[in-house]
């Protein structure tokens, strides 16, 4: 199968990299003197630079060519969710399209079918998402993924082009749900990682340990869940790896750019600080105030993603964040 991965991040040069091991894959760099060190190097020094690229995967700067490829087979899109629209737009296509970015557009507030769909609405497209280290599944350790799409065509043709030995592909036709569970992850992987920044404090009283975690998921689990809900999601779907999956990844793991964010944010650091130290894109930075102001249009409660945007826009201090969640009052569970 032809494959076009448009945005050679971490994440579209490990999908890319793995995919050219099977098929006939194009990567596409936004810059040419990357596109040049890619090619002369086999090796992404800036996003990726512990793993060697495939020698077939072929790279380019020139977006018309890696479009004419992927529209004869599959077009992955894997640049920032602020370069969706763009990209979409620049495409001009009526072939597959998936995107790989997690978030709400800035501005629009917009998830990335309902981007698509003003875009291409005639177009087939759907979301490739999950609980997903750059780097492991450029290495080839085991990572199960989940497509979704209302076209069950596209489905399928993510099935065969990625589900093999390394990576195992799910189906789904609940994209709203998926992109939700992807993009509120990143907003919860940075309360996440104040909590666990905070319990390093040595000298702060009823620092919050690994229960304080484990209750900060389960309750960022059913913020996810409930604004899913409203945008007509389906609820089974957050049990799944869109949700719980991606959740518990990159809320624990020690890969995580978004619980890093948040660990240097309890440290003392200002998120300029934080944001220059990681290098990367952290989604949930971009994020948490579009998640936090299509919910409350929607009327959806979300008290942790709105104490994230309040650290993160420097009104509220990681320490009195924990203490004002804390105080809240009691209520039944499952609300």
């Amino acid at each position: 199968m032809k494959i076009a991965v448009l945005g050679a991040g971490a994440w579209g040069t490990a999908i890319a990299t793995q995919a050219a091991r099977r098929h006939d894959v194009v990567l596409w760099a936004r810059d040419a003197q990357q596109a040049a060190t890619l090619q002369s190097t086999h090796r992404n020094p800036r996003y990726l630079p512990e793993v060697g690229l495939a020698e077939a995967l072929q790279i380019t700067s020139d977006l018309g060519q890696a479009a004419a490829h992927g529209a004869a087979g599959l077009t992955l899109i894997a640049t920032p969710m602020s370069g969706l629209r763009s990209t979409l737009q620049a495409l001009g296509s009526d072939a597959p399209v998936l995107w790989l970015c997690k978030g709400f557009e800035m501005g629009s507030g917009l998830l990335g079918h309902e981007v698509a769909e003003q875009v291409r609405p005639r177009g087939p497209g759907g979301v490739l998402s999950g609980p997903s280290f750059a780097i492991e599944v450029a290495q080839g350790r085991p990572t199960a993924l989940v497509v979704a799409s209302a076209d069950a065509g596209v489905r399928e043709r993510a099935v065969q082009a990625f589900h093999g030995e390394h990576l195992r592909i799910y189906t789904s036709d609940d994209p709203t749900g998926v992109e939700v569970g992807g993009a509120v992850k990143n907003v919860m992987a940075i309360a996440a990682g104040l909590l666990d920044g905070l319990a390093a404090i040595e000298d702060l009283r009823h620092a919050p340990g690994l229960n304080a975690r484990a209750a900060l998921i389960t309750r960022g689990l059913a913020e996810i869940t409930r604004l899913g809900l409203a945008l007509g999601a389906r609820a089974e779907t957050f049990m799944g790896l869109s949700g719980l999956g991606d959740l518990v990844l990159t809320a624990t793991g020690g890969l995580s750019r978004n619980r890093s964010v948040g660990l240097m944010l309890a440290q003392g650091r200002t998120l300029a600080q934080a944001v220059d130290a990681l290098g990367h894109v952290a989604e949930g930075v971009h994020t948490a105030a579009n998640v936090l102001a299509r919910a409350r249009t929607l009327g959806v409660d979300m008290p942790i993603t709105e104490a994230v945007v309040e650290v993160l826009e420097g009104r509220l201090s990681p320490v009195r964040a924990m203490q004002r969640l804390m105080a809240r009052d009691s209520r039944a569970e499952v609300t």
